[in-house]
């Protein structure tokens, strides 16, 4: 149940659920069929537009580690036997770039709170038969009277927004954690770069570093793990969240290849 007296809801919940009935307005208003779909690619796109600057801020800090990786090799070979030295180095490397590594985390976590949003106000249309209890307490939270609705529709394109795939049953709908699980590898797969992967061929006798080790084994889980988990998540929550997933994700991949271009 979303209580807006919660500082969690009346920050996040509240406001997603007041764009996503604005934009479904709109869209009914110009009898675009598929509305409340259309209303959750608007959300998205508006999302994505007002965290654009984090998301520049990620690119420009993944292309500055990309330029000191050889530096951050030498170092690490140079002090692979005085960890605290090489980390002290390391520090003072990214503040000679001007880079704080950690930034890079803030597009993604910030995302947290908004998904969660979205997935609780996508509960409202999983009520069944209380589905009209639900639109009155989905009304008491909105911001304008001209915002209040009397039901809503989730289809978009044969498929229901408020269901699960687990839930649907039907084959085409399977297909939605095939799609979200290949954007999210294929969006992993452009971010990284081929010597970020680990990719240089090393001479045999040289040995990888337990950094370097490390950092191949997130990459491979970025790659391969992460994928799979979005693709299983995507299969047991509602398509409407999907959607969201796979229009970032797309935006993301452009963006992207147009820094590596």
């Amino acid at each position: 149940m979303i209580d807006p007296s919660h500082p969690f809801d009346a920050i996040f919940i509240v406001p997603i659920l007041n764009l996503l009935v604005f934009f479904y307005t709109i869209f009914l208003a110009i009898k675009l069929p598929g509305a409340f779909g259309f209303a959750i690619i608007a959300l998205t796109v508006l999302v994505r537009l007002i965290l654009h600057p984090l998301f520049q801020k990620q690119l420009h800090t993944a292309k500055k580690m990309q330029e000191l990786k050889p530096h951050l090799d030498r170092l690490s070979t140079k002090h692979k036997q005085d960890p605290k030295t090489l980390q002290q180095q390391q520090l003072k490397l990214y503040q000679e770039a001007g880079i704080n590594p950690a930034s890079g985390c803030v597009f993604l976590i910030i995302q947290i709170p908004i998904f969660i949003a979205l997935y609780r106000a996508l509960q409202f249309f999983l009520t069944g038969e209380n589905m009209k209890l639900a639109i009155t307490s989905f009304n008491k939270m909105l911001y304008f009277p001209f915002l209040k609705i009397a039901s809503i529709d989730p289809q978009f394109f044969g498929f229901n927004l408020a269901l699960t795939p687990a839930q649907a049953g039907q084959w085409y709908y399977y297909l939605i954690p095939v799609i979200t699980g290949f954007l999210q590898y294929y969006q992993v797969a452009v971010s990284v770069p081929k010597q970020q992967e680990g990719l240089v061929k090393k001479d045999e006798s040289q040995k990888s570093t337990t950094g370097e080790d490390f950092q191949k084994a997130m990459n491979t889980q970025m790659k391969y793990i992460f994928p799979i988990l979005i693709g299983w998540f995507s299969f047991q929550f509602p398509v409407g969240l999907s959607l969201y997933w796979n229009i970032f994700s797309i935006f993301s991949i452009m963006q992207y290849k147009n820094m590596h271009k």
